[in-house]
């Protein structure tokens, strides 16, 4: 704040600010690229006035003030213009005469971010840095009486499947009664969640989208993508590549116009449709795509005028039961491909899950389960849902599986989890501690960002301000100068990298435990977990 400006209730010094500015006066030729890049204009080319003292020798004179001009960077400390951390001007920087960084004490930004009386939203996931997942360890290790297999030289089959999986006496009856069977698909177990074109920016859907061609073509690894809520471009719906992509419906129905008029011109089936009925990071809450980043473009592929917000109902706003949602709605899109596409829906993880779970088990149609946890990253979620709704996956995704064990269709439905997967870093530890407690297959979207993309938003809560479209990287942008500084084909490459890295960390957790063909879902007896409360919740073997 400059010094001549009114102090205010809401005025607060750079100390009190979360992220600060270190400014080196010395190093600095005020090219002034740092102040053009921040995306949050935290920083300015400011004029500052020096008082030097100048003290004549003697006592017969009085001292002399000498006042003197000089530019330098100013940091903002308006709530509104407050840094992010990103450290985009430090990148940027010639001579290294700036660094963010992060205060020493307690953010005092959060008691000021009602401006106009509007909660505080935000991108990235919640502050809380701990994960039950990365506590859980692989505890089953064969040796002698089931020899141990080599990551290195044996052949792995890392797939799963999406799809009702009936027995054989189930599909033969369903065969010769409906001439039907229902759909299956194989599918990697890693599989990126819904992020929408629209979210993300151009360049970083198309990088995406050509990092799975590329895995399915060049490297026979059956990866797939969801699209997230908003359709797609209309060149993916005619194209050869639709079969790698997970088309999403969600409560507001935007961009389901093109697709629907565009499956008579379809060369192929996409992999499957998820009804999205909740996010775990905004459980209850309806999706923002806000007026920022709804440009020509994003607005002709959903339907919409250009320049509005597109927020999305909290659930599909015709149906007023899962039994409805059911009938309704995962029957009507199996019958628009013809019944040769699964359908299933995708929920947020909540004490109620069972009850949707035991729905599905009695409806044929009914492909599966998605349930997204608690640690879900979002880019339009307030702080309030974020930091205290929901429920977190690894219990939710326990009690599922074992409620299909009991009903006898733990081989039937499969269970997606996702939400936090490979939060601090560790994909592959995570994935598999969730597929041996019952999940079929995981999706991850926020890793992706960071992982391919270098997101820089974090638990700290550091940059994410993926919603209001000035994400420094390009990453969740549709400002052409912004997202231009994204390459696709270095998207791409980095796609390829995080899949290829996976695959060989699942299979140094896999070869020990003496598994190669098939995944080990609900082996729980491999997991163990110092903490003895966590081993009872989950069923798991108390380690210490």
């Amino acid at each position: 704040m400059p010094s001549d400006a009114a102090i205010t209730p809401s005025s607060l010094s750079r100390k009190d600010l979360p992220w600060q500015i270190d400014w080196n006066k010395s190093k600095c030729t005020l090219c002034g690229q740092c102040t053009s890049v921040c995306p949050v204009r935290a920083i300015e080319l400011g004029v500052f006035r020096k008082r030097k003292v100048r003290t004549p020798l003697g006592l017969t004179k009085k001292p002399e003030n000498d006042f003197s001009l000089y530019y330098g960077i100013r940091q903002k400390t308006a709530p509104a213009t407050a840094c992010i951390g990103c450290g985009m001007c430090a990148q940027v920087c010639p001579n290294d005469a700036i660094m963010p960084y992060h205060s020493d004490e307690p953010d005092k930004l959060r008691m000021h971010q009602s401006g106009g009386g509007g909660a505080r939203t935000r991108g990235g996931r919640r502050n809380d840095s701990g994960s039950l997942l990365d506590a859980i360890k692989f505890v089953r290790i064969s040796m002698l009486t089931d020899p141990a297999l080599d990551a290195g030289r044996h052949e792995f089959d890392l797939s799963t499947l999406i799809g009702r999986v009936q027995s054989p006496e189930d599909g033969l009856k369903a065969q010769l009664e409906g001439g039907w069977t229902p759909p299956v698909r194989k599918i990697y177990p890693l599989v990126i969640g819904g992020m929408s074109f629209g979210a993300l920016s151009p360049n970083m859907w198309e990088g995406l989208q050509m990092g799975v061609a590329y895995l399915n073509e060049e490297l026979g690894m059956p990866v797939r993508m969801c699209t997230g809520e908003g359709g797609c471009p209309p060149r993916l719906l005619r194209s050869r590549f639709l079969k790698y992509v997970i088309l999403q419906i969600a409560s507001g129905y935007f961009g389901w116009d093109e697709i629907i008029q565009a499956i008579p011109e379809m060369k192929v089936d996409p992999c499957a449709v998820e009804i999205k009925y909740g996010q775990g990071a905004k459980p209850g809450d309806g999706g923002l795509l806000m007026w920022h980043k709804v440009n020509s473009l994003i607005a002709a592929i959903r339907g919409v005028p250009p320049g509005v917000s597109l927020p999305s109902p909290p659930t599909h706003q015709t149906k007023y039961s899962i039994e409805e949602a059911v009938a309704k709605m995962i029957q009507s899109m199996s019958m628009a491909w013809g019944f040769r596409v699964p359908v299933y829906p995708k929920i947020s993880a909540s004490s109620t899950s069972l009850a949707v779970l035991n729905n599905l088990t009695r409806n044929p149609y009914a492909a599966g389960l998605a349930i997204d946890g608690e640690d879900g990253g979002t880019g339009a979620a307030y702080n309030v849902s974020m930091n205290h709704m929901g429920h977190p996956i690894a219990s939710n995704v326990r009690d599922s599986y074992l409620n299909l064990v009991k009903l006898g269709k733990q081989n039937e439905l499969p269970i997606i989890a996702g939400g936090g997967i490979g939060k601090n870093g560790n994909l592959a530890a995570n994935a598999a501690a969730l597929i041996m407690m019952g999940a079929s297959a995981v999706q991850v979207g926020k890793y992706i960002m960071q992982a391919a993309a270098g997101c820089v938003g974090s638990e700290a809560d550091r940059c994410n301000v993926c919603n209001i479209g000035v994400c420094p990287k390009g990453i969740t942008s549709q400002d052409p100068r912004i997202y231009r500084r994204l390459d696709p084909e270095k998207v791409a490459e980095r796609v390829v990298d995080v899949f290829l890295s996976f695959d060989l960390e699942m299979r140094k957790i896999l070869a020990p435990l003496g598994r190669s063909t098939t995944l080990p879902i609900g082996m729980s007896d491999a997991l163990g977990i110092g903490d003895k409360d966590a081993a009872e919740r989950l069923g798991i073997k108390y380690v210490v």
